[in-house]
């Protein structure tokens, strides 16, 4: 098979599916791609120390939102599990100082399965979703580094965040000027492949602490630096989604 690029994205929350665009966007993109034999997932929103491998067969989803409507609950995606994945996981990570842990009742949460209901939508490619140990960019483009092996083997690595995400400092209506000017720092310093820029963003971009003011949304970009890293595809990079969606950039990458 030919090596798979190394994803990030954005992810959205459970109404991503209702608008115009977005969802026609991230079709377009998996279409667009080869077809992986398995899918990787790192999310936002499952931090845990050591790092813990999910289910490796098909579960209920985690519904991890509160005060939607009834019909967000209701949505399913029952991927196969990936037991082989799991294993070969646990071997490129074995390693002293980073242990590895198995929560086998752990589903996908909406990090993952709300962009792969619309890229994915047949629910046919095998899924294991990772948990972040760390929200330690250096820590976390190392695990990447490791985890770049499986790309040569129809392994899509994904990192699923959000490239701006402050909910407190949303205001209504409009794209907030923190907002926009992180999401234009962050476009020049992945095309210009500015890793040390990136790993400081708090201190070097404007407005890092505001369009970030916990790094778990910008945190899964850095897995996918450290699998594009290894294998030289930094300078490959391009944007494939960008604007915004309720004031948050959705810029999401490809690498290779």
């Amino acid at each position: 098979m030919p090596r798979m690029p190394a994803l990030y994205l954005s992810h959205g929350a459970p109404p991503l599916a209702d608008d115009p665009l977005w969802p026609a966007e991230l079709a377009a993109w998996s279409a667009e791609l080869p077809r992986p034999r398995a899918i990787l997932m790192v999310s936002a929103h499952w931090e845990e120390a050591p790092l813990a491998l999910g289910a490796t067969e098909t579960l209920p989803l985690v519904y991890d939102f509160w005060g939607f409507p009834e019909h967000y609950y209701r949505v399913t995606y029952a991927a196969p599990g990936a037991p082989a994945l799991a294993e070969a996981v646990r071997k490129l990570l074995r390693a002293p100082g980073l242990p590895v842990q198995d929560v086998p009742d752990r589903g996908l949460d909406h990090g993952a399965y709300v962009p792969l209901v619309e890229m994915y939508p047949e629910a046919d490619i095998p899924v294991l979703q990772i948990s972040l140990p760390t929200l330690d960019p250096r820590r976390l483009m190392d695990i990447g580094r490791r985890l770049a092996p499986l790309r040569d083997e129809g392994v899509l690595v994904v990192g699923s965040g959000f490239f701006t995400h402050n909910l407190a400092a949303l205001r209504q209506g409009g794209i907030p000027s923190w907002s926009a000017e992180f999401d234009a720092w962050g476009r020049e310093a992945l095309a210009a492949g500015d890793v040390d820029a990136l790993l400081d963003f708090g201190h070097k971009s404007p407005a890092g602490r505001l369009a970030h003011p916990r790094t778990e949304h910008f945190a899964p970009l850095f897995v996918t630096l450290g699998a594009a890293d290894a294998t030289g595809d930094l300078g490959g990079q391009r944007s494939v989604i960008d604007g915004f969606w309720m004031g948050l950039a959705k810029r999401s990458v490809q690498f290779g």
